[in-house]
């Protein structure tokens, strides 16, 4: 059983920097790694997987036994890693220069259209 309540524990300390980090509100592992999705690396996805995978089998006597704790440590570990190593700041800041590159670069080009089809008309 006190393996159950360190699952759930760890799983729920990985749903409070989910939430810190991506503003991700869900219930379960799964389904935050869903909406999060493509913003952390694929790896994160199958570690998260191994996680929710045990964390279904610790709630069984029996089943408990086939979870390998090396195996959830090992992916905790590395995604509340990857997880704490992101700073959102600079997240939101890349996202802004990334709109900001390209809508300079759409007025440039619309710019470019402009003075092509002016000339073309031949009033510049």
């Amino acid at each position: 059983m006190t393996a159950d309540l360190d699952i759930d524990t760890k799983v729920a300390r990985l749903l409070l920097l989910a939430r810190q980090k991506f503003g991700v509100r869900a219930k379960s592992l799964e389904r935050a790694m869903r909406k999060i999705g493509r913003r952390v690396p694929a790896r994160l996805h199958r570690q998260a997987k191994v996680i929710s995978t045990a964390q279904r089998l610790s709630v069984h006597p029996k089943l408990r036994m086939q979870v390998d704790a090396a195996a959830v440590t090992l992916a905790f570990e590395e995604i509340e890693r990857h997880l704490a190593a992101i700073d959102v700041r600079a997240r939101r800041m890349d996202r802004l220069l990334d709109v900001l590159g390209s809508v300079s670069f759409n007025l440039i080009a619309l710019t470019a259209l402009l003075m092509i089809f002016l000339r073309w008309r031949g009033l510049v």
